[in-house]
């Protein structure tokens, strides 16, 4: 881990705030007034739906499938699949999902890392009421970024993705690049009780207190080990998401023609080494891979965030007769601003994150003292934030704690700007963000949609202890 590239996810941009407008006044600061010139052009402020609407019907019940290659897991599951259904569309396309809750709970559908109207975020009590059993409800929204997202329950999360309630939602490009496959690895951990079950024991103490629930069985596609098998020539376009409650994994890819070209969604301004990035619970990433070479063995990638335990992801196996790879350009080439003096800026707010005994689970995570515990709350409680639609914002996190937080951000991306007050230069926006124990970080967005947004801890057990808080964005 001492030498890994941290690719932090979705954290809260903080900084001073510019203007109402998209070009800044006078009395802007000028590091702010440069930033946000920067930000213009970076990615679309509204949604451009071309008049197609995709329809999907989704429904979450208690069901039993066949899991880690062929044990029989009772699950709760979207569509009766897990790792759920994959839903596909194109930029410009509106997407509809009539949603019908079978479960013994309440839940919702949070579309994670999707800019939309608030209404459709699937936060309940801030963005809509929790579809109670037997219920149901209809997400539509035209998404404004292509990427890779994924949707999930909103309410007890700690439990209910646990139990397998996940799916991924794939927004092509209006006109994709001609790639030889499109192929996507979810990447979740479970935690077996002695019967091979999953562990009903939902936030229990030592997970509250630690990183979260750190299951005993690692997947990727419902499998222990994935297999992929590629012909020579083949250029892939491989997709990552890691669904996981609490564990950080970081894929080595090192021996193969991997690029970095996407990352929670995002084209990079230009693809770069996927050496040392980490995928925290939430995260994802796009690789594009030209598999050119031939190999005697399969190539294993292997999970390297904990050194002193690699565990092997997947194999990939390159056989049969040789292909023409596909000749384009990379579609990283996206507009990232370089925000090379956005530290200048004051920070707009400093978050601080931290525990303290006490609530419901006897374990209370706090953002600025404050636990957020009980959903069914959500309406009563006063964010803890508000910002301005087109404003530049450099926000800090101080985790005082000694824990891992992977903060993510509804509704906004941000780019991060230092760990510790060093500087960071990653070439891509991001919802997730990393933060290790005693660790600070600061992050820089321009929030583009308005309404009431949820940001947390994306390890699930914090969240349900309270690492949560709205943040208002207002129209300018």
């Amino acid at each position: 881990m001492a030498g890994a590239r941290r690719i932090a996810l979705p954290l809260l941009f903080i900084t001073a705030a510019t203007s109402c407008s998209k070009q800044g006044t006078a009395e802007s600061p000028r590091a702010a007034r440069t930033a946000l010139r920067e930000f213009t052009g970076a990615y679309p402020w509204e949604a451009r739906p071309n008049g197609k609407v995709r329809s999907f019907d989704i429904v979450a019940e208690p069901t039993e499938v066949e899991l880690l290659d062929g044990r029989r897991l009772r699950v709760w599951a979207y569509n009766g699949q897990v790792p759920g259904p994959q839903l596909r569309i194109r930029l410009g396309e509106t997407l509809r999902v009539r949603f019908s809750n079978k479960l013994p709970q309440e839940t919702t559908i949070h579309w994670h890392g999707v800019r939309l109207p608030n209404a459709m975020d699937g936060v309940p009590n801030a963005t809509q009421p929790p579809v109670k059993p037997g219920g149901t409800f209809v997400y539509e929204f035209t998404p404004k970024d292509a990427g890779t997202y994924w949707f999930h329950p909103h309410v007890r999360g700690s439990e209910q993705v646990e139990r397998g309630l996940y799916g991924v939602l794939i927004v092509e490009d209006a006109n994709p690049p001609p790639y030889s496959r499109d192929v996507m690895w979810v990447v979740d951990d479970w935690l077996l009780d002695p019967t091979g079950q999953v562990d009903p024991r939902f936030n229990t103490r030592h997970d509250l207190s630690h990183d979260g629930r750190w299951g005993n069985v690692i997947t990727v596609n419902g499998h222990l080990r994935e297999a992929l098998s590629v012909r020579p020539g083949e250029r892939i376009r491989l997709r990552m998401l890691n669904s996981s409650n609490g564990r950080v994994v970081m894929p080595d890819f090192s021996g193969l023609a991997a690029k970095l070209i996407a990352v929670d969604g995002m084209y990079l301004r230009e693809p770069i080494d996927p050496a040392g990035i980490e995928l925290a619970p939430g995260n994802r990433m796009d690789l594009d891979i030209t598999f050119n070479q031939s190999l005697a063995a399969p190539f294993t990638v292997v999970d390297r965030f904990s050194s002193r335990r690699p565990n092997a992801l997947a194999d990939i196996v390159i056989e049969g007769e040789p292909v023409e790879p596909p000749t384009f350009e990379s579609p990283a080439r996206a507009h990232v601003p370089a925000w090379k003096t956005a530290l200048e800026v004051p920070e707009h707010h400093t978050f601080r994150l931290n525990a303290r005994g006490g609530g419901p689970l006897g374990i209370e995570w706090t953002i600025d003292g404050k636990a957020f515990v009980d959903h069914a709350q959500h309406h009563h409680e006063e964010p803890i934030l508000t910002l301005t639609q087109g404003q530049f914002y450099r926000l800090r996190y101080v985790n005082e704690s000694a824990r891992l937080h992977p903060i993510h951000h509804h509704g906004m991306f941000f780019r991060l700007l230092a760990r510790n007050g060093v500087p960071v230069d990653e070439p891509f926006f991001r919802d997730t963000v990393l933060i290790r124990g005693r660790e600070t970080v600061d992050l820089a967005m321009v929030p583009t949609d308005v309404g009431s947004w949820m940001v947390h801890c994306h390890i699930l057990e914090h969240a349900e202890a309270g690492m949560m808080a709205l943040i208002d964005v207002r129209a300018r």
